[in-house]
C-alpha cells in the first residue's frame, strides 16, 4: 500500500490505535486480494488476484486473527472507536468460524463465488485508455492462475466431503462454459475493445487477444473439471441443514435470530402484504384480483419501456430525481455522491444490482442491470421501487456515505465491512420510506413495492422452510418443504420472469441465509427506528445522517450503537 492511499482522519478526530488497527488490516486485505484494490479504484494491483487455493485462504485467517490479537487490550477513544472495535470482533470471530467450518474451500453457486467474481472484475476496470486495456490483458492472463487455484480449494474441500449441491454445479458448467466460448464474455470483450478516442495500438489488442484465449481456455479448464471430478460426487440434496445455515444466516445478518421465529414472522408478513396488494388491486380497477390489476398495469402503453435503451435511460431518470428532491430534506447528500450511473450490465444472467463508487469517487457509484436473453420489454410500475432500492435512497447512499466520510470512519468502516442484513434491510427500508414519503402513491407504483417486499417476504419463507425442512404453511401445501415445493411457492408470489424465477431459485438454494437478509434486515432496521421514536425529539433526517455515518456493520453492532 502506497502512502499515497493510506489515509488519515480530519483534524477533529484524532486517528486512533484501534483506527490504526483497522487500516492496517485494510491494507492487509488489498495485498492478498488485489481485486478490491481495483473495487475502490487504487493503482498498483490493476493485473493481478488473489491466492484462490487452500493455502491463499489461510492467509486471510491468519490476517484476521492477527488483527484480533491487536485490538487485545485496546480501549476505545470515542463512540466510533466503541463502533469498531464491536464490528471488528463481530465481523473477524465470524470469519474464523467460517473458515474454520471448510466450507469456505467449496464455495459454488450461481451469482456469488470465485467462478463469478474472477469475471466480474472485468466489469469494474476502466476502458478508455491503451495502458487501461493492457491492465485487461495482464488480468486476461492472470485467470488462469486464480481458477487453477480454485479448483484446488474445491478438490480439497470434495476430499473433505464438503461439495455444493448438483444443482449449483450444473448451473456453474453453464456459466463457465458460456464464458469460454467463442461468443462469450472474453473473446466479445477483446473483439469490441476501443479507447476513448479511437481503436487499440496493435500490440495491446495482441495481448488483449491473448490474455482473452487465456482465460477462455482456463474457463473452459473449470468447466471440464466441475463435470469430470465435482458433479459425479456432489449431493443431490440442497437443504443444508440447522447447523450450516445458522452460521450462514449469522454472517449475513450481523445477527443471531431465532430461526423458527423468524419463519414464523416470515409467513405472517407474507400474509400481510398480499392483504395490502388486494386493497391496492381494487384502487387501479374496482373489484379486480391481484393478477387483474397487474394485467390491467403491464397493458397500459404509459407504463411500458421498449428495449436496454429505454430502460436504462428510465432508470437513470428516476434516480437523477430522487438524488434532487432528497438532498438536504431528508438525507445529507454531497455534491461528490449526486452522480449515479444507471447501465446495463455486460452479462445476461439476471439480476439488479450496485457497485460502489471508488475511493476518490473518480468512478460514481453504479446500478446494473443484467437482462436475461431474450427479454426487451420492461414495466416501470414493476421496477421503480428497485431503482430506489438500488440507488438513492438506497444502496448508493449507504455505500457512497460511508465511503465520502474518511474523516469520521477508518478504511475499514469505510471500505471493507459490509453486512448482507445492515445493507439490503437499509435498502428495504428505503423503498418503504419512499412509500412513506410519498413517491409511490401512485396505485401501480404502489402494486410494485407491495411486489417487491412480498417477494422479499416469500424468500424468508422459502429459505429457511427448505434449508432447514420445515412445514409447509397450510395456505401454501403440506408436509415438509422440498426445493420442488419452493418452487411452485415462489412462482406465485415472485412476480418476475421465467429466466429470473429460475436464477433467483438457484440462488437461494446455492446462498443459504442470503435471501432473508434483505426482509429480516429491514425488520431489524424498522425496530431500531420504532425504539428511536419512542424517545423525545426524534427526527428523521438526523437519525438518517446518525444512521449512515456508522457505515455497513452487522445489525447487532448496529442496534448497540444507535440504542446504547
Amino acid at each position: 500500500m502506497t502512502t499515497e492511499t493510506t489515509e488519515q482522519t480530519a483534524p477533529g478526530r484524532p486517528h486512533t490505535a484501534i483506527d490504526a488497527v483497522a487500516d492496517a488490516f485494510t491494507d492487509t486485505l488489498i495485498r492478498l486480494n488485489p481485486s478490491f484494490a481495483t473495487e475502490l479504484g487504487l493503482p498498483g494491483h490493476e493485473t493481478e488476484y488473489q491466492d484462490f487455493s487452500p493455502a491463499g485462504l489461510k492467509e486471510f485467517a491468519v490476517a484476521a486473527r492477527e488483527a484480533l490479537a491487536a485490538l487485545k487490550g485496546l480501549e476505545p477513544a470515542d463512540d466510533v472507536d466503541a463502533v469498531t472495535l464491536d464490528a471488528m470482533r463481530e465481523r473477524l470471530g465470524l470469519q474464523l468460524e467460517l473458515h474454520e467450518s471448510g466450507w469456505d474451500l467449496a464455495e459454488l453457486n450461481n451469482i456469488a463465488s470465485p467462478a463469478q467474481e474472477i469475471r466480474a472484475i472485468f466489469d469494474l476496470m476502466p476502458m478508455d485508455t491503451a495502458a487501461q486495456w493492457d491492465h485487461i490483458a495482464g488480468r486476461g492472463h492472470n485467470v488462469p492462475a486464480a481458477l487453477d487455484g480454485y479448483i484446488v480449494s474445491l478438490r480439497s474441500a470434495r476430499d473433505d466431503g464438503r461439495v455444493a449441491a448438483a444443482r449449483q454445479v450444473k448451473i456453474v458448467i453453464e456459466q463457465t462454459t458460456r464464458h469460454a466460448a467463442e461468443d462469450g464474455f472474453f473473446a466479445k470483450l477483446a473483439a469490441n475493445a476501443k479507447t476513448a478516442d479511437g481503436q487499440l495500438p496493435p500490440d495491446v489488442q495482441s495481448r488483449l487477444d491473448a490474455g482473452a484465449a487465456a482465460a477462455r481456455t482456463a474457463y473452459s479448464r473449470l468447466a471440464g473439471f466441475l463435470e469430470s471430478e465435482l458433479l459425479p460426487v456432489a449431493p443431490e440434496k440442497d437443504a443444508v441443514g440447522r447447523e450450516r445455515y445458522s452460521l450462514a444466516s449469522r454472517a449475513f445478518l450481523g445477527a443471531t435470530v431465532d430461526l423458527e421465529e423468524t419463519y414464523a414472522w416470515g409467513v405472517q408478513e407474507l400474509d400481510r402484504l398480499i392483504a395490502e396488494q388486494e386493497r391496492v388491486a381494487g384502487e387501479i380497477r374496482p373489484g379486480a384480483t391481484v393478477e387483474e390489476a397487474k394485467e390491467v398495469l403491464n397493458n397500459d402503453p404509459a407504463r411500458q419501456l421498449k428495449g436496454t435503451d429505454a430502460l436504462r435511460a428510465w432508470m437513470q431518470e428516476l434516480s437523477d430525481k430522487a438524488v434532487a428532491d432528497l438532498a438536504g430534506v431528508h438525507f445529507d447528500i454531497p455534491d461528490v455522491m449526486k452522480t449515479l450511473e444507471c447501465r446495463i450490465a455486460p452479462t445476461d444472467e439476471g439480476g439488479i444490482y450496485y457497485t460502489g463508487p471508488s475511493d476518490d469517487f473518480s468512478r460514481p457509484g453504479r446500478m446494473w442491470w443484467s437482462v436475461p436473453p431474450g427479454e426487451d420489454t420492461f414495466t416501470t410500475w414493476a421496477e421503480t421501487t428497485t431503482v430506489y432500492h438500488e440507488g438513492v435512497p438506497g444502496h448508493h447512499l449507504q455505500v457512497a456515505t460511508a465511503t465520502y466520510r474518511r474523516e469520521l470512519l477508518n478504511k475499514w468502516r469505510r471500505n471493507v465491512c459490509w453486512t448482507s442484513g445492515h445493507g439490503e434491510g437499509w435498502a428495504l427500508y428505503a423503498e418503504k420510506l419512499m412509500q412513506e414519503l410519498g413517491y409511490l402513491k401512485d396505485p401501480g407504483d404502489h402494486m410494485g413495492m407491495l411486489d417487491m417486499q412480498r417477494m422479499r417476504a416469500a424468500r424468508v419463507v422459502f429459505d429457511i422452510g427448505v434449508h432447514l425442512e420445515l412445514e409447509v404453511p397450510e395456505r401454501w401445501g403440506s408436509g415438509i418443504w422440498t426445493p420442488e415445493k419452493g418452487y411452485g411457492f415462489l412462482k406465485q408470489n415472485l412476480a418476475i420472469s421465467e429466466g429470473q424465477l429460475n436464477f433467483e431459485f438457484t440462488r437461494y438454494l446455492g446462498w443459504p441465509g442470503q435471501a432473508p437478509s434483505y426482509k429480516v434486515g429491514q425488520r431489524l432496521w424498522e425496530q431500531i427506528r420504532a425504539e428511536l421514536e419512542s424517545r423525545p425529539g426524534f427526527d428523521l433526517k438526523a437519525f438518517h445522517t446518525k444512521a449512515l455515518n456508522i457505515g455497513s456493520v452487522g445489525l447487532d453492532t448496529l442496534k448497540r450503537a444507535l440504542l446504547e
